[in-house]
């Protein structure tokens, strides 16, 4: 049975990647008592992940000031209920949390774009940044075939690390064109330690071969993955391979804003000049309110803390920073969008919902995300919706009509231990995602 723990903090923030981390800091720097919650066990978030231990690295230091501030970590527990304004509720692996707070900073980062193709189930093929992530945790990945394809930067800095550690990178596939890339290519002009990021990423991968206008069709194999026949123009080419590190850019982590009310618009969440959402005390910050990058977040994640301690003389430095930082993050969303032929991809017999086993065919006499899950159970499986309901709205056109507590699969006993505090002020509410 899990112990209830509970906790009070003047600024709670959600999210201990770097926009978490800056606005943890920025906050406890003003005297304020600061909590961080983090669903991985060690801080970072996916960009900085397993550096913050390393003094020596930009995630390092920014550990250094969250210990030297005084943040309390809560690492490895997720938010799953608001049971009130001013409450939320976090499983850790032992302890379920009650987390009281004045102000409330959402940092809850972005995660892959996953399209579905024919045997993007099959064993060894993951996401580009989630590979990274298996082989920063210890897969050896020395001497593999690996075939990187999607779209976006995250690509060329995930194949960039692979290479380095050994990965035989025979293609890269962006399914962007030229033209697309072209255009943001001639947008980075502004940003010179952009164009030096970019061009590290290409000194680190000469001699790999990378292709624009590509894509994945189909991957092979009898258990595992052998093969991944990709799209060129009017060719089709087969690549033998032992992994696929495949995504389609990134998508916002906002079930909690979502949850908590605050305003989406074109999926993103909305904030006021000083990272305010829509909801009064609610702060948002990093890849939630666009997909901009490590210095953006940075930027974001230090007005959010100051404007949640109500410091906004000290936040104005930053807002110019992060208006020119803002331009490349609309640039970034321009370049690589998923083309329309993507939606071709999936065949009547793909898997789309890979928790419920939900295959297309079945999804498309449907005309809502809502009706689709009362018939067929996709999106109700352990991710909940996470990997099939973006997918969903770029092949179907689908949005997700709300969303339910829990935003995570969570342990009965948490849900039971939670319906009443107490002090009997509130109960735990079952159900998912509407």
């Amino acid at each position: 049975m899990s112990k209830e723990l509970r906790q009070q903090f003047d600024v709670l923030v959600i999210g201990g990647g770097p926009a978490g981390m800056a606005a943890a800091v920025s906050a406890a720097e003003c005297g304020l008592r600061v909590g961080l919650v983090d669903d991985n066990p060690s801080l970072g978030g996916q960009i900085w992940r397993g550096e913050a231990a390393n003094c020596t690295s930009e995630a390092g230091e920014w550990a250094e000031k969250l210990c030297a501030c005084g943040v309390e970590l809560i690492c490895g527990a997720r938010v799953f209920h608001q049971p009130e304004v001013g409450t939320l509720l976090a499983e850790g692996p032992e302890n379920c949390y009650e987390l009281e707070y004045r102000k409330l900073v959402l940092a809850t980062g972005a995660r892959e774009r996953f399209l579905p193709f024919p045997g993007w189930t099959l064993p060894n093929v993951m996401g580009a940044g989630g590979l990274q992530a298996l082989v920063k945790s210890g897969l050896p990945i020395a001497g593999k075939r690996v075939v990187v394809a999607g779209s976006g930067p995250l690509l060329l800095a995930a194949a960039a690390y692979l290479h380095k550690h050994g990965a035989r990178i025979p293609i890269i596939c962006e399914q962007a064109s030229w033209f697309c890339l072209m255009h943001f290519a001639l947008a980075l002009l502004p940003y010179p330690p952009k164009i030096a990021q970019g061009l590290s990423l290409g000194r680190e991968l000469a001699g790999v071969r990378f292709v624009a206008n590509c894509w994945p069709v189909a991957a092979e194999g009898e258990e595992t993955l052998e093969a991944v026949i990709v799209s060129r123009g009017n060719k089709r080419e087969k690549i033998p391979c032992d992994y696929l590190a495949c995504g389609f850019h990134l998508v916002p982590n906002v079930e909690l804003a979502t949850l908590l009310g605050c305003r989406i618009q074109d999926g993103y969440v909305t904030v006021e000049d000083f990272q305010e959402t829509s909801v009064p005390g609610v702060f948002c910050a990093g890849e939630p309110t666009g997909i901009g990058g490590l210095e953006l977040s940075l930027i974001e994640g230090r007005i959010a803390g100051l404007g949640a301690a109500g410091r906004a003389e000290r936040a104005k430095q930053f807002c110019k920073p992060r208006a020119k930082l803002q331009k490349f993050a609309r640039a970034l969303d321009r370049a690589f969008s998923p083309r329309s032929e993507l939606r071709s991809l999936a065949l009547p017999d793909t898997i789309v919902c890979r928790c419920e086993d939900v295959k297309y065919d079945r999804l498309k006499p449907y005309t809502s995300w809502r009706a689709a899950k009362l018939h067929t159970r996709c999106g109700m499986g352990a991710c909940q919706g996470r990997v099939c309901g973006p997918a969903t709205q770029f092949l179907l056109n689908w949005h997700p009509n709300s969303v339910r507590p829990p935003i995570f699969s969570t342990r009965f006993e948490n849900l039971i231990a939670m319906t009443c505090s107490p002090d009997g002020k509130h109960s735990a509410v079952t159900g998912g995602h509407g």
